[in-house]
């Protein structure tokens, strides 16, 4: 299986690495690396804790190391986060069109982000294979640290194949006869109400019949329908008293 690691560099906002474990966990990541953050204490700041929220596991066993190299440790493919493209450096691209191939690779793979200030120096953009630029809005394109870490994990947590979402399990329908019974208590409220005349009712039954057939409605749904037929019968009743 792929290694991934989530590499933050200059980190100055406690919170913001809170908010990143966060980030990570829900995309099944957990390995955490910070370089040179302004607080050395910053992974027991109560921000950090209380943004974490929940994903203190991955703040406990996140490390704190001096150089972007240590950091790399165990990792061969290193992807920059830039916003915008370098005139040297590594090619720029962005993470859903240079992720699918990096996913099927044998690659250990750090995502390296900068300080919130500054972003990441040409120096550490120049140690990574790749720049990854998130598109966004060409007239407002600056990302909050955690916010552009939750994009990259989604990404490339999609690459690697998803996790999937549950189908929400399907719904019975209610049977001819149901269906059958409602109607014929909607006949009776509709002439009740003086909406449906008895002795022409021409096509109106047989095209609520189809309107329900359509709608494929369910038990719990009949029993409401009916409920409101009944109200409409018994609105009806006092209208002729």
């Amino acid at each position: 299986m792929t290694s991934t690691r989530f590499i933050l560099i200059n980190t100055s906002h406690a919170g913001n690495v809170g908010a990143a474990a966060r980030a990570m966990k829900v995309m099944g990541f957990d390995d955490l690396v910070l370089v040179a953050p302004r607080w050395p204490d910053v992974l027991q700041k109560p921000e950090a804790i209380e943004r974490a929220s929940g994903a203190t596991d991955i703040l406990e066993k996140a490390r704190i190391v001096g150089t972007l190299a240590e950091a790399g440790d165990g990792i061969s493919y290193l992807c920059a986060t830039a916003m915008t493209p370098r005139d040297f450096g590594p090619p720029t691209q962005t993470p859903r069109e240079h992720l699918p191939p990096l996913a099927r690779s044998q690659h250990g793979v750090g995502f390296v982000f900068g300080s919130e200030r500054y972003g990441l120096s040409n120096e550490d953009v120049y140690r990574c294979h790749v720049a990854l630029s998130i598109p966004t809005n060409p007239e407002y394109g600056s990302l909050n640290i955690a916010s552009a870490i939750q994009v990259i994990a989604y990404e490339w947590r999609m690459a690697l194949g998803g996790f999937g979402v549950a189908p929400s399990p399907p719904s019975p329908h209610a049977d001819a006869q149901a269906v059958q019974g409602m109607l014929d208590h909607w006949e009776q409220a509709l002439v009740a109400i003086g909406f449906l005349d008895p002795a022409a009712p021409k096509k109106l039954m047989p095209r609520l019949n189809q309107l329900f057939n359509r709608a494929q409605p369910t038990p719990e749904e009949i029993h409401i329908l009916r409920g409101v037929a009944k109200a409409m019968g018994q609105a009806g009743t006092k209208t002729k008293s």
